[in-house]
C-alpha cells in the first residue's frame, strides 16, 4: 500500500529523516523535529511534506545515521495520486475530502483532517486522490 503518482509534474528534494526510523518507499512524510517521519491520520494536511521515494529499512547500512533522502513533492497543483483505502470507496465518495489510515492509506470513513479529495474509484479499495500536500491540492 502506497501513494504513486498518476499524473501531474513532481520534484525529487532530499530532506532529512529521522535516523532509525524504517518508512516504506510511497509513503506520505511529514515533519517531527525538523526531520521526516511517516504521516499518520493525525497528520494535518497542511504539514505533508510528500512522497517518500525509497523504502527505508532496519538493514540498510545508514538506518541509524543522520541523513538526506529522496522525496517527490508536487510542482504544479492538481497532481493525481492512486492509493488504497482501507474502507470501501462508493460512487458518492466522489467529491469528498476525506482522511489518512496512515501515511499509505485512505481512510474513507473519516473527514476530520481531510488530507485527500476522492477523485475516481479504481475498485472498493483503491482510488485516485488529490493530496493536500503542504496544504494546498
Amino acid at each position: 500500500m502506497s501513494f504513486l503518482v498518476i499524473r501531474g509534474k513532481t520534484k525529487e528534494v532530499q530532506l532529512p529523516v529521522t535516523p532509525s526510523t524504517a518508512i516504506t518507499a510511497g509513503t506520505l512524510v511529514t515533519f517531527s523535529s525538523g526531520k521526516l517521519i511517516a504521516a499518520t491520520s493525525s497528520t494535518a494536511a497542511v504539514d505533508i511534506a510528500g512522497i517518500l521515494k525509497a523504502t527505508i529499512a532496519s538493514t540498510d547500512s545508514d538506518y541509524a545515521t543522520d541523513r538526506l533522502v529522496a522525496v517527490l513533492v508536487p510542482i504544479e497543483k492538481h497532481v493525481v495520486y492512486e492509493a488504497d483505502v482501507t474502507s470501501g470507496l462508493v460512487a458518492t465518495d466522489v467529491g469528498t475530502e476525506v482522511d489518512l489510515t496512515d501515511g499509505a492509506t485512505v481512510n474513507r470513513a473519516a473527514s476530520s483532517i481531510k488530507a485527500v479529495k476522492v477523485l475516481r474509484i479504481i475498485s472498493t479499495t483503491k482510488g485516485h486522490f488529490l493530496v493536500k500536500v503542504n496544504g494546498s491540492y
